[in-house]
Protein backbone atom coordinates (compact mmCIF):
# COMPACT_ATOMS: atom_id res chain seq x y z
CA UNK A 1 0.00 0.00 0.00
CA UNK A 2 1.03 3.30 -0.81
CA UNK A 3 0.43 6.47 1.27
CA UNK A 4 -0.25 9.65 -0.86
CA UNK A 5 1.75 12.45 0.33
CA UNK A 6 -0.42 15.94 -0.33
CA UNK A 7 -0.37 18.51 1.95
CA UNK A 8 -3.49 19.99 0.78
CA UNK A 9 -5.47 17.21 1.90
CA UNK A 10 -8.27 18.33 4.83
CA UNK A 11 -6.79 18.04 8.26
CA UNK A 12 -9.17 15.40 9.86
CA UNK A 13 -9.58 15.27 13.96
CA UNK A 14 -9.14 11.74 15.90
CA UNK A 15 -9.68 10.99 19.53
CA UNK A 16 -6.99 10.56 21.91
CA UNK A 17 -3.26 12.26 22.32
CA UNK A 18 -0.90 10.08 24.06
CA UNK A 19 2.82 9.58 22.75
CA UNK A 20 3.78 6.72 25.14
CA UNK A 21 5.54 3.81 23.05
CA UNK A 22 2.96 1.77 21.70
CA UNK A 23 -0.16 3.67 21.34
CA UNK A 24 -1.44 3.77 18.04
CA UNK A 25 -3.19 6.98 16.59
CA UNK A 26 -5.59 6.11 13.59
CA UNK A 27 -6.36 8.86 11.20
CA UNK A 28 -8.53 9.30 7.73
CA UNK A 29 -6.63 11.38 4.72
CA UNK A 30 -8.37 12.37 1.51
CA UNK A 31 -12.23 12.68 0.82
CA UNK A 32 -11.54 16.22 -0.43
CA UNK A 33 -11.53 17.60 -4.42
CA UNK A 34 -11.95 13.55 -5.49
CA UNK A 35 -9.74 12.56 -3.46
CA UNK A 36 -10.09 8.83 -2.47
CA UNK A 37 -9.83 8.59 1.27
CA UNK A 38 -7.37 6.84 2.78
CA UNK A 39 -7.12 5.22 6.49
CA UNK A 40 -3.81 5.80 8.37
CA UNK A 41 -2.30 4.02 10.87
CA UNK A 42 0.69 5.22 13.44
CA UNK A 43 2.52 3.33 16.46
CA UNK A 44 4.20 6.14 18.79
CA UNK A 45 8.11 4.65 19.07
CA UNK A 46 9.91 7.38 21.00
CA UNK A 47 9.75 10.69 21.85
CA UNK A 48 12.95 12.51 19.81
CA UNK A 49 12.32 16.38 21.63
CA UNK A 50 10.25 18.40 23.94
CA UNK A 51 10.06 22.11 24.45
CA UNK A 52 7.69 24.61 25.20
CA UNK A 53 5.92 23.95 21.73
CA UNK A 54 5.08 20.90 22.77
CA UNK A 55 6.87 16.87 21.45
CA UNK A 56 8.13 15.64 18.64
CA UNK A 57 7.99 11.72 18.48
CA UNK A 58 9.05 8.93 16.24
CA UNK A 59 6.20 7.07 14.89
CA UNK A 60 5.52 3.93 12.40
CA UNK A 61 2.75 3.87 9.51
CA UNK A 62 1.47 0.65 9.97
CA UNK A 63 0.51 0.44 6.63
CA UNK A 64 3.15 1.04 4.76
CA UNK A 65 6.38 0.65 7.53
CA UNK A 66 7.73 4.25 6.90
CA UNK A 67 8.93 5.75 9.68
CA UNK A 68 7.94 9.53 10.24
CA UNK A 69 8.42 12.21 13.15
CA UNK A 70 4.62 13.61 14.19
CA UNK A 71 5.49 17.03 15.71
CA UNK A 72 2.45 17.62 18.27
CA UNK A 73 1.42 20.82 19.41
CA UNK A 74 -1.39 22.91 21.09
CA UNK A 75 -3.85 24.44 18.81
CA UNK A 76 -5.98 27.27 20.12
CA UNK A 77 -9.17 26.97 18.28
CA UNK A 78 -9.59 30.61 17.77
CA UNK A 79 -6.84 30.55 15.89
CA UNK A 80 -5.14 29.44 12.39
CA UNK A 81 -1.68 27.60 12.64
CA UNK A 82 1.19 29.70 11.16
CA UNK A 83 3.56 26.68 11.03
CA UNK A 84 1.07 24.51 9.30
CA UNK A 85 0.55 27.27 6.65
CA UNK A 86 3.96 27.79 6.01
CA UNK A 87 5.13 24.03 5.90
CA UNK A 88 2.12 23.97 2.69
CA UNK A 89 4.51 26.03 0.88
CA UNK A 90 7.81 24.48 1.08
CA UNK A 91 9.00 22.03 -1.12
CA UNK A 92 12.90 21.77 -1.48
CA UNK A 93 15.41 19.31 -1.18
CA UNK A 94 16.95 20.51 2.10
CA UNK A 95 13.47 21.27 4.01
CA UNK A 96 11.86 18.72 5.86
CA UNK A 97 8.78 17.48 4.49
CA UNK A 98 5.52 18.21 5.74
CA UNK A 99 3.54 14.70 4.66
CA UNK A 100 -0.05 15.25 5.50
CA UNK A 101 -1.72 16.68 9.21
CA UNK A 102 -4.40 15.83 11.65
CA UNK A 103 -5.79 16.98 14.44
CA UNK A 104 -6.20 15.03 18.46
CA UNK A 105 -8.69 16.22 21.03
CA UNK A 106 -7.96 14.84 24.66
CA UNK A 107 -10.96 14.53 27.45
CA UNK A 108 -10.23 17.72 28.73
CA UNK A 109 -11.13 18.64 25.10
CA UNK A 110 -7.88 20.09 24.35
CA UNK A 111 -7.03 20.25 20.71
CA UNK A 112 -3.95 19.42 19.18
CA UNK A 113 -2.18 19.83 15.58
CA UNK A 114 -0.10 16.45 14.71
CA UNK A 115 2.30 18.02 12.00
CA UNK A 116 3.70 14.59 9.98
CA UNK A 117 6.61 15.02 8.72
CA UNK A 118 9.07 12.80 7.23
CA UNK A 119 11.92 11.22 9.70
CA UNK A 120 15.79 12.41 9.61
CA UNK A 121 17.52 10.54 12.85
CA UNK A 122 20.94 12.44 13.63
CA UNK A 123 21.06 16.48 13.60
CA UNK A 124 23.96 19.06 13.33
CA UNK A 125 23.77 19.38 17.15
CA UNK A 126 24.49 15.70 17.30
CA UNK A 127 26.98 15.22 14.98
CA UNK A 128 28.93 18.67 16.48
CA UNK A 129 28.66 16.53 19.96
CA UNK A 130 29.49 13.34 18.43
CA UNK A 131 33.51 15.28 17.02
CA UNK A 132 33.59 16.73 20.38
CA UNK A 133 33.80 13.56 22.54
CA UNK A 134 35.97 12.40 20.18
CA UNK A 135 38.62 14.99 20.53
CA UNK A 136 38.13 15.36 16.59
CA UNK A 137 37.36 18.39 14.29
CA UNK A 138 34.93 17.72 12.32
CA UNK A 139 35.98 16.69 8.39
CA UNK A 140 36.50 19.91 6.80
CA UNK A 141 34.20 18.49 3.65
CA UNK A 142 31.41 17.85 5.51
CA UNK A 143 32.04 21.81 7.45
CA UNK A 144 31.93 22.72 3.55
CA UNK A 145 28.70 20.79 2.38
CA UNK A 146 26.72 21.25 5.89
CA UNK A 147 27.39 25.15 5.34
CA UNK A 148 26.32 24.84 1.72
CA UNK A 149 23.00 23.26 2.13
CA UNK A 150 21.96 25.78 4.94
CA UNK A 151 22.39 28.19 2.94
CA UNK A 152 20.81 27.05 -0.32
CA UNK A 153 17.62 26.30 2.43
CA UNK A 154 17.77 29.81 3.56
CA UNK A 155 18.15 31.47 -0.09
CA UNK A 156 14.51 29.31 -1.15
CA UNK A 157 12.62 30.33 1.97
CA UNK A 158 13.81 34.18 2.11
CA UNK A 159 14.09 34.45 -1.84
CA UNK A 160 10.86 31.74 -2.82
CA UNK A 161 8.68 31.86 -0.46
CA UNK A 162 9.44 34.78 1.75
CA UNK A 163 9.49 33.62 4.93
CA UNK A 164 12.37 33.64 7.41
CA UNK A 165 12.86 31.09 10.00
CA UNK A 166 14.12 33.00 12.90
CA UNK A 167 15.47 29.80 14.91
CA UNK A 168 18.60 28.81 12.81
CA UNK A 169 20.19 26.48 15.48
CA UNK A 170 22.21 23.34 15.24
CA UNK A 171 19.49 21.50 16.59
CA UNK A 172 17.03 22.16 14.01
CA UNK A 173 19.18 21.31 11.19
CA UNK A 174 18.97 17.73 10.66
CA UNK A 175 21.05 15.24 8.74
CA UNK A 176 21.18 12.10 7.36
CA UNK A 177 24.19 10.08 8.54
CA UNK A 178 24.27 8.09 5.40
CA UNK A 179 24.44 10.67 2.57
CA UNK A 180 24.91 13.55 5.14
CA UNK A 181 22.01 15.73 3.75
CA UNK A 182 20.51 18.66 5.33
CA UNK A 183 16.85 19.60 6.13
CA UNK A 184 15.98 22.49 7.87
CA UNK A 185 13.29 21.95 10.05
CA UNK A 186 10.96 23.34 12.98
CA UNK A 187 9.08 26.52 11.12
CA UNK A 188 7.39 27.46 14.81
CA UNK A 189 8.91 30.90 14.94
CA UNK A 190 8.91 31.37 11.00
CA UNK A 191 6.96 34.42 9.43
CA UNK A 192 6.53 36.82 6.36
CA UNK A 193 8.76 39.74 7.47
CA UNK A 194 6.48 42.94 6.47
CA UNK A 195 8.99 46.42 6.15
CA UNK A 196 7.21 48.58 8.33
CA UNK A 197 5.54 46.27 10.70
CA UNK A 198 6.87 45.37 13.61
CA UNK A 199 7.71 42.23 15.02
CA UNK A 200 9.28 40.59 18.59
CA UNK A 201 13.09 41.15 19.18
CA UNK A 202 12.55 37.95 21.79
CA UNK A 203 13.20 35.81 18.95
CA UNK A 204 15.97 33.08 17.70
CA UNK A 205 18.13 31.12 20.64
CA UNK A 206 20.25 32.57 22.84
CA UNK A 207 23.80 31.86 21.59
CA UNK A 208 22.14 32.42 17.68
CA UNK A 209 20.67 36.03 17.94
CA UNK A 210 21.47 38.92 15.47
CA UNK A 211 22.98 41.47 17.10
CA UNK A 212 19.80 44.32 16.63
CA UNK A 213 17.50 41.50 18.19
CA UNK A 214 19.93 41.72 21.30
CA UNK A 215 19.38 45.02 21.08
CA UNK A 216 15.55 44.97 21.08
CA UNK A 217 14.94 45.82 17.52
CA UNK A 218 11.33 44.93 16.09
CA UNK A 219 11.91 45.90 12.61
CA UNK A 220 14.44 43.52 11.02
CA UNK A 221 15.03 41.73 8.40
CA UNK A 222 15.73 37.92 6.94
CA UNK A 223 19.51 39.28 7.57
CA UNK A 224 18.84 37.60 11.25
CA UNK A 225 19.09 33.89 9.83
CA UNK A 226 22.13 34.70 7.91
CA UNK A 227 23.93 35.78 11.14
CA UNK A 228 22.70 32.36 12.97
CA UNK A 229 24.22 30.28 9.94
CA UNK A 230 27.39 31.73 10.70
CA UNK A 231 27.32 31.01 14.69
CA UNK A 232 26.39 27.31 13.41
CA UNK A 233 29.80 27.66 11.13
CA UNK A 234 31.40 28.28 13.84
CA UNK A 235 30.54 25.63 16.08
CA UNK A 236 31.31 22.90 13.02
CA UNK A 237 34.56 24.82 12.90
CA UNK A 238 35.40 24.90 16.87
CA UNK A 239 34.01 21.83 18.15
CA UNK A 240 34.54 21.92 21.98
CA UNK A 241 34.52 25.28 21.85
CA UNK A 242 31.91 27.87 23.76
CA UNK A 243 29.58 29.68 21.28
CA UNK A 244 30.67 32.21 19.43
CA UNK A 245 28.84 34.97 21.72
CA UNK A 246 27.87 33.82 25.08
CA UNK A 247 27.75 36.45 27.49
CA UNK A 248 24.86 36.16 29.22
CA UNK A 249 23.21 39.78 28.05
CA UNK A 250 19.76 38.36 28.86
Amino acid sequence: MRIKDDKEMEAHVVDGNSTEAGHVIVTTIGGKNGQPKQTISYMAERAVGQGSFGVVFQAKCLETGETVAIKKVLQDKRYKNRELQTMRLLDHPNVVTLKHCFFSTTEKDELYLNLVLEFVPETVHRVIRHYSKMNQRMPLIYVKLYSYQILRSLAYIHNCVGVSHRDIKPQNLLVNPHTHQLKLCDFGSAKVLVKGEPNISYICSRYYRAPELIFGATEYTSAIDIWSAGCVLWRTICLGQPPLFPARVE
